[in-house]
């Protein structure tokens, strides 16, 4: 406690002896009891200004701690350290000075400290040599693109700046130089998959429309007179649009699943009745092909999915099977209840993503089977094992990819596994309703 407040409390003291020793003298009394309270009130002061005071003194000290963690130093070096793009900084004798963790991630996966070791001990890629030297030079480059071949493939677009010069002008040597490395592997491969869709696209319309407009031009040169002719041209005609109107259609399909603008409202259905829908309206085909499916699922059998889009995804699978099996093969829908396969991914080659107890459907047939080098890729868009094949039987390419798309939109996921010579088995694996 200060001088003043231990002055004040005596004081305080003083008055109240006086009022209680002397209540014969009103006035000295009184004037005792106001000494009492206006001592009373500037030590309550005091201990308010105190508190303030420590207050006061504790904001400081965090804005001064603040100051401190934003100084330009540790704001510099936290910035670069949380940055994705990688940061390199090397003097005009090539060597490193500063880098971030993206750049030690990119040359050096051994840990070893990048500072202080040469650009060439760093990397062989001449487009990066190149680049800084040309800053040093005084001359910026953007738009370099580097590419990695260690164990996956990146890429990046590399913008390097040169820093300082002598004599303070761009155009003289610069004391050092700075690269930034962007990392563009998803743009790129977002890219490369955009091309190939739109070629692939073009050529599966070309096909189709190419042959219509050839026999459009036959019946327009006199071939509409022979009526045999003509209704056969017009048959093929009618069955190429027919090809153009389904690829059109998938296409549409696809892009609304994959945009997620196809809501599935999954609810515990009956699995039977919806496989006895399938394999009613592929009874022509399968009549016509000497191919017999079988719905060996048992009566009581209920999943956990949108019974639309589960029947969606059974009709893509089951005439798959159709139109890929051996002459009097068979195709077979059965179900497993409360298992978890571990079947090879369709996308990525590694074991099923569904956790936790699943319901499995399974479309298997007779047919030739698929080599294990097709599975990874086999749900992706237009990828064919036997593109002759499969145009010849009017597929679009893009039917199980629909299926696979549906199925992750229900937290599932689809599988194949196959043998050759034995024939395919399909699998769609449905979280099972808690």
């Amino acid at each position: 406690m200060s001088k003043r407040n231990v002055f004040l409390v005596t004081a305080c003291a003083v008055g109240i002896v006086v009022a209680l020793l002397l209540p014969w003298l009103p006035a000295r009394a009184v004037a005792a009891g106001l000494v009492a309270v206006v001592t009373l009130v500037l030590i309550l002061r005091g201990f308010g200004n105190s508190r303030v005071e420590s207050a006061r003194e504790a904001t400081h000290r965090t804005e001064d701690r603040s100051a401190e963690i934003f100084a330009f130093g540790e704001l510099f070096e936290a910035t670069m350290g949380g940055m994705r793009e990688g940061l390199l900084a090397v003097n005009k004798d090539m060597r490193v000075v500063a880098s971030n963790a993206a750049a030690h991630r990119l040359f050096n996966p051994a840990r070893n400290p990048l500072n202080g070791q040469r650009l060439t001990d760093l990397t062989r890629n001449p487009a990066i040599y190149d680049a800084f030297l040309d800053a040093l030079k005084g001359s910026e480059r953007s738009g370099v693109k580097i590419q990695t071949h260690g164990p996956e493939r990146l890429i990046f677009d590399l913008r390097v700046v040169p820093l300082g010069s002598a004599n303070g002008t761009e155009s003289e040597t610069a004391l050092g130089a700075l690269g930034v490395f962007i990392d563009v592997t998803r743009i790129e491969r977002l890219e490369q998959v955009r091309q190939e869709f739109l070629s692939n696209v073009s050529h599966e319309l070309r096909t189709p429309l190419t042959a219509i407009l050839a026999f459009v031009e036959t019946l327009e040169s006199g071939a509409i007179e022979d009526h045999e002719a003509s209704h056969r041209f017009l048959h093929i005609i009618r069955k190429n649009a027919s090809r153009m109107q389904d690829l059109i259609d998938d296409i549409l399909e696809l892009s609304a699943i994959e945009a997620g603008n196809v809501q599935v409202r999954a609810e515990e259905v009956e699995l039977h009745p919806i496989v006895n829908d399938v394999v009613s309206s592929l009874a022509a085909k399968s009549a016509a092909e000497g191919i017999a499916v079988t719905n060996a699922v048992s009566l009581d059998a209920t999943v956990y999915a949108d019974a639309r889009r589960l029947e969606q995804m059974l009709t893509n699978l089951v005439d798959n099977a159709i139109k890929f099996n051996r002459a009097d093969g068979h195709v077979t829908i059965k179900y497993e209840s409360g298992s978890s396969a571990n079947v090879r991914s369709s996308g990525a080659g590694r074991p099923s993503a569904v956790v936790g107890r699943t319901d499995r459907i399974i479309v298997e047939d007779t047919g030739e089977g698929i080599p294990s080098q097709h599975w990874e890729r086999l749900f992706e868009r237009f990828y064919r094992v036997d593109r002759a094949r499969s145009r010849d039987m009017g597929g679009t390419g893009l039917g199980l990819a629909i299926v696979k798309h549906l199925a992750r939109a229900h937290d599932g996921e689809v599988t194949v596994s196959s043998e050759l010579g034995k024939g395919s088995t399909f699998i769609i694996e449905l979280p099972a309703a808690q």
